[in-house]
């Protein structure tokens, strides 16, 4: 017999209804797509590798449709939304759809990309369709702001997800995949085709999963580290003596870092990973030229 119990999901027919009572006109501001079909979602959840009793953390909710897949496998939702409108509904939706599951699903009417705390119990993980426009800020503001974050994973652009798991020396690799890569591993989960959203976005999306790791080091700040990677892709074609010398306070002192830090002064940023920039970043610190 079937679980009456369990939530049911939001089809096509479902996320226009809820958005025609709303009298909702999705924006391309917040890039608001929001997700109809069910095998979707659901292959999203199973791709987070959530669990039941996980406390999960999801940002842009929209109308609901991956809350309810969460739900359904006995995870726990704070839902972080920016939108006052979705944020007042959404409630009425868990409990039309899943009564059984409501006490385990709370919102938050915020901006993830500037929220300092999310209430209830430390979220474990994070799995989210995030707004196209502003995916790599939130997902490492979130990482820095929530160490208790062990796993997730985001839907985002195709380009966007291939940025964020390109390996050093990759054409896409750069600032997002560098830094990504101090708080997590990060590996590419797949693909999302245009027909699934509601209305239809004018590009692919790629499924974006990560497991956490202790940051590589305690001998300089991230802010220093994340200086060192921004300054070294600033400008691409630049070698890395070029590229850090107002960082260093010269060229010399850039290639003496760099030289310091075992690396050649002529390679460029694209060919580090997380541990060499970390080694650069410690020996800018230990070099007197160096600007702070």
């Amino acid at each position: 017999m079937a679980d009456t119990s369990a939530p049911r999901l939001l089809g096509p027919a479902e996320v226009r209804e809820l958005a025609a009572r709303l009298d909702l006109r999705p924006t391309k501001q917040r890039g608001q797509n929001f997700v109809i079909d069910a095998n979707t979602v659901r292959r999203i959840v199973r791709e987070s590798g959530v669990g039941e009793g996980e406390v999960v953390l999801e940002v842009g909710p929209g109308l609901g449709s991956l809350t309810l897949a969460l739900l359904e496998v006995g995870a726990e939702v704070t839902a972080v939304e920016v939108d006052p409108l979705l944020a007042g509904e959404l409630p009425t939706t868990i409990q039309a759809y899943a009564p059984a599951q409501a006490e385990r699903f709370r919102v938050v009417l915020a901006d993830a990309l500037s929220v300092t705390d999310v209430p209830g119990p430390p979220p474990q993980a994070l799995v989210a369709n995030l707004p196209y426009n502003v995916s790599v800020p939130v997902l490492l503001h979130l990482m820095a702001l929530l160490p208790s974050l062990k796993h997730g994973l985001v839907m985002v652009q195709a380009e966007v997800a291939d940025r964020l798991a390109a390996p050093p020396g990759s054409k896409t690799y750069g600032v997002p995949s560098a830094k990504a890569a101090w708080y997590a591993d990060v590996r590419r989960a797949g693909s999302i085709g245009r027909n699934v959203f509601w209305p239809a976005p004018n590009v692919d999306s790629g499924l974006v999963a990560w497991t956490h790791r202790e940051p590589p080091t305690d001998q300089v700040s991230r802010e220093t580290v994340f200086a060192v990677i921004d300054a070294a892709f600033a400008h691409r074609r630049k070698a890395l003596r070029g590229a850090l010398r107002d960082l260093a306070g010269s060229a010399d002192a850039a290639e003496a870092a760099l030289r310091a830090a075992g690396i050649d002064p002529l390679t460029r940023g694209e060919a580090l990973g997380i541990d060499q920039f970390v080694a650069i970043a410690v020996a800018l610190q230990q070099t007197p030229e160096a600007a702070r």
